[in-house]
């Protein structure tokens, strides 16, 4: 007997909560393998294509392309077994099988007798189907979950006819199954079956919580209750778009999705929020205004509702105060038509996690800057001569993290972090050498492995390497993470100098400007020179200034004469 699994979207690593569906690699009635790649999908800090631990038949997936999921929410279902018996209902001979999680999140699961309705069989139960591993923190060995059981409220009208409908299509794909169709037709009809049922149980769930709505059963913050009594069926999938709905007690009725066949995703939702704000805020500016003005409520209403309608009313019949107020309504609304909403663009996938990043750091870290300029024409002219001799060519960047591994070797106190717990200064032995790297994807800070044991032309191929799967959004998390020292060149923008934020947790960041023609006084002449100006960002816990500037002036010793280098090499 086939048993259909859940499988739900696994901790990716490094905090990660949530994740956006870019593509999917199977259709509901594929056949799966063991650890086969499912799903890619797009976090704060790369791409990463999903297995499945399990091997089967797919009977149903959970969110659209574009949508966002939060981990461990229902990803697909599975069904594990003998293909030739069909998914295993696990009914009790009062019903058919096949209602679908209310929440509108999960899998379908099994109707019993009662009217609850169980979730499938998740990770856990039987092992033998499972891998047991699939990614960071996530695995098929634990023990089994069941999920709460939910009552399922009497079906309404639209509900009623879905049911009958699939009803009628469950009668086809049985057909079809005794000519010799396999298991997928049979999934695909009960998840379809689950799908159609989530409309009448949809409701009952969302105002069954009680958290957010009001105890007298109006404004009860059932954001799907008016939708349900029409008989129209909410397109939403992710119980986080529902749960941010119901904070800001949103019909989601009265949103129209974005997504494929009208899915409401959570920039859907965001909007919606984000328009009503401004309304709300619109109406209290004029309830203000009318209370200054000391005009009649009805009146100052009738004059409101004239405006936004382009007419005037009598002016026997109006007063200075109402014409006033209605022309600034005008005016804030930006005429009677075409009025320009402020862009609201969400917080999220990279933009937020180096939002997050940033913030942080400037909560936690104090940090001073020092900078210096330095005469960089002999360190282009020995680079040149190191490329003269053919492949492989040696980067400026290579150059300049040579420099500062030879830097932090000197002064260790630049390569550590800050342990508050413990109140300890924790010096780390080695350098993982992190390099910020602009993407369309955003600002990456990729990190190079134990850059202290790497000499010029390997540190000049790992960040090619690092570079190109930045760019390609490939990198990994583990090549994303664990940096004990940034070297920042936002020369490459055309600018000379900045104030870095830290990297947290580590304790300094080294900038680098661009290189350009200035007068400089060389060996006692006034001459032209190529000047690139340092900056140096440290953690003032893990030392003073006076480290801080012997660790820059080193540097800018080894940039103007690159022989220094050679005592520590």
């Amino acid at each position: 007997m086939a048993v259909v699994r859940e499988f739900a979207l696994p901790d990716l690593g490094e905090g990660l909560t949530e994740a956006e569906i870019v593509r999917w690699l199977v259709a509901v009635g594929d056949v799966v393998a063991v650890d086969q790649p499912v799903v890619e999908v797009e976090t704060a800090k790369a791409m990463v294509e999903v297995p499945c631990p399990y091997g089967g038949v797919v009977t149903a997936r959970f969110g659209e392309e574009g949508s966002e999921l939060p981990v461990g929410a229902a990803l697909l279902t599975v069904a594990v077994g003998d293909p030739s018996e069909g998914p295993e209902s696990g009914t009790d001979g009062t019903g058919p099988a096949g209602a679908a999680d209310p929440t509108g999140s999960g899998p379908a699961g099994v109707r019993d007798g009662d009217g609850g309705v169980d979730a499938p069989a998740r990770g856990g139960e039987g092992d033998s189907e499972g891998s047991g591993n699939v990614l960071v923190g996530y695995g098929t060995g634990a023990p089994a979950a069941r999920r709460r059981r939910l009552r399922a409220a009497p079906l309404g009208t639209s509900a009623r006819r879905a049911t009958e409908a699939v009803g009628a299509g469950a009668g086809t794909v049985g057909a079809q199954r005794e000519g010799g169709a396999d298991t997928a037709a049979a999934a695909t009809a009960t998840a379809v079956a689950g799908a159609a049922t989530t409309a009448s149980t949809r409701g009952s769930t969302a105002g069954g919580g009680g958290a957010s709505g009001g105890t007298d059963g109006g404004a009860s913050g059932d954001t799907d209750g008016d939708a349900q009594a029409s008989g129209r069926p909410t397109p939403v999938i992710s119980p986080l778009v529902r749960r941010l709905a119901r904070e800001h007690r949103l019909d989601l009725g009265d949103v129209v999705g974005s997504g494929r066949d009208g899915l409401i995703l959570r920039s859907d939702v965001e909007r919606a929020i984000a328009r009503m704000t401004v309304a709300s805020s619109d109406a209290q500016r004029s309830e203000r205004e009318r209370a200054e003005a000391g005009t009649d409520p009805s009146a100052w209403a009738a004059s409101t509702s004239a405006a936004a309608r382009g007419t005037v009313a009598s002016p026997e019949r109006q007063t200075s105060a109402q014409v006033v107020g209605a022309s600034g309504a005008l005016a804030r609304g930006g005429g009677l038509a075409g009025a320009r909403e402020a862009e609201r663009i969400p917080l999220r996938g990279v933009r937020g996690a180096v939002a997050e990043k940033l913030s942080r750091s400037r909560r936690e870290i104090p940090e001073a800057t020092c900078w210096v300029d330095a005469d960089a024409t002999e360190l282009l002219a020995a680079r040149a001569a190191m490329n003269a001799a053919g492949d492989p060519k040696v980067s400026l960047l290579a150059v300049l993290a040579r420099i500062c591994t030879a830097a932090l070797a000197r002064y260790p106190e630049l390569n550590s972090t800050v342990d508050t717990e413990a109140r300890e200064i924790v010096r780390l032995p080695e350098v993982h050498l992190g390099f910020a790297a602009q993407t369309d994807r955003g600002l990456m800070v990729p990190v190079v492995r134990d850059a202290h044991l790497r000499d010029a032309v390997e540190l000049s191929a790992e960040f090619a390497r690092l570079t190109e799967s930045a760019r390609a959004g490939r990198l990994t998390p583990a090549e994303l993470t664990g940096g004990t020292f940034t070297l920042n060149n936002y020369g490459v923008f055309g600018v000379d100098g900045s104030t870095p934020i830290i990297n947290h947790p580590e304790a300094a960041m080294l900038g680098v400007g661009r290189i350009a023609d200035r007068p400089w006084v060389h060996r006692g002449e006034l001459a032209v020179r190529r000047v690139v100006q340092l900056s140096l960002t440290f953690d003032h816990r893990v030392c003073d200034g006076g480290t801080a500037g012997g660790f820059l002036r080193y540097v800018a010793d080894c940039v103007e004469q690159p022989a220094v280098l050679l005592r520590t090499v």
